[in-house]
């Protein structure tokens, strides 16, 4: 049996590039153009699952009910927490702790912001989500619709990536990351089809 499970990240939100995490800032004007120009007509997917914050959410529920396909929200899919970086852009960050973002690129294990999530718990909570996703559409192909943190989870997950190189990934607004999903349970393979793709 064969699954096939398509990660999009949201476009661009309503205030531009920043260490967003769990602030719910909508799309922009420009990410919406971004993500419809994404699927631009093709619609491969049985089913899509999305993340709860309205930078997804929103779009998911567009396209289902343009393609009458169910759309679930899971709460796991939700982007890393940022704790004390949340809505703040790189110049900012910089500016109060020069140096601070090259270090948590290194180390995001180690040199984490104060109260951001902790890697491990985003790992487990990832993981739920990508078994309930397996579960629930085993043999069919679905569109996950989330974030830049969760798609350099999924390729971690699926390429056995050290969580200390995961922030090495580039994950671009409205990219597709491609999944092939072989076999069922702790016996199935999980291939990369492709990354920063189109359907």
């Amino acid at each position: 049996m064969k699954t096939l499970i398509d990660f999009m990240r949201h476009g661009e939100p309503v205030g531009g590039r920043r260490y967003r995490g769990k602030c719910d800032d909508p799309l922009s004007e420009t990410g919406w153009a971004q993500m419809r120009g994404a699927v631009s007509g093709a619609c491969p997917w049985d089913a899509i699952v999305s993340s709860p914050l309205l930078r997804c959410a929103e779009f998911a529920a567009e396209l289902g009910g343009q393609r009458q396909l169910p759309v679930t929200l899971d709460e796991r899919l939700a982007e890393l927490g940022y704790g004390a970086w949340e809505g703040k852009t790189s110049a900012e960050i910089e500016a109060v702790s020069p140096g601070a973002l090259l270090r948590y690129r290194r180390n995001p294990v180690q040199c984490r912001p104060a109260d951001a999530e902790n890697l491990d718990e985003f790992v487990a909570r990832f993981s739920a989500a990508w078994r309930a996703i397996l579960a629930a559409h085993a043999g069919r192909h679905v569109l996950v619709v989330a974030h830049a943190g969760v798609i350099r989870m999924a390729l971690a997950h699926a390429l056995d990536i050290p969580l200390n190189n995961m922030f090495r990934i580039e994950a671009a607004y409205a990219g597709l990351t491609r999944f092939k999903i072989e076999g069922n349970g702790d016996e199935a393979v999980v291939s990369l089809v492709f990354h920063g793709g189109r359907p």
